[in-house]
């Protein structure tokens, strides 16, 4: 693990995700490497309001959506500095999740991307598809899966 420099951590601020999060820190730690916290906004809600949503609820839609993802990023990022970890920060507009995060990865040369999975299996992986699969299969670097303990 040597030649580990970057590390991307995916979130999605789930508590799945967020399990993900100290074996990131951990790993960065370890190598000396910098982690890059990488949250993917989501694609907008159709809204069917007679039809019409207006430009300024899209707006305040999207503006919260930025604001609640700036926030929980700022506290992930404390919890890296405290730790010694040096950080940054990536939050891509919409789009497939597992397909951003495996782009933004190879755009930064990420070394190893760590993303948290629900463990679905069975009929709920099926209709809830899985980002991390999506992630593990298509990425060119190595990916680290960390299982959110069951409920």
């Amino acid at each position: 693990m040597a030649d580990v420099r970057r590390i991307t951590y995916a979130t999605d601020f789930s508590p799945a995700s967020l399990a993900a999060f100290r074996p990131a820190l951990d790993l960065a730690r370890v190598t000396g490497s910098e982690l890059t916290i990488l949250h993917v906004l989501p694609s907008p809600v159709t809204l069917f309001i007679d039809g019409y949503v207006s430009q300024e609820i899209w707006d305040q839609i999207d503006a919260s959506q930025r604001a609640q993802a700036a926030q929980e990023m700022d506290r992930l990022v404390k919890q890296a500095v405290d730790t010694g970890v040096r950080t940054t920060t990536t939050i891509v507009n919409g789009g497939i999740p597992d397909r951003e995060i495996v782009r933004v990865a190879e755009e930064s040369k990420t070394d190893m991307l760590v993303l948290g999975t629900h463990g679905r299996t069975g009929v709920a992986r099926l209709f809830l598809g899985s980002v991390a699969a999506g992630v593990v299969a298509t990425a060119s670097c190595p990916v680290l899966t960390v299982r959110a303990k069951a409920a």
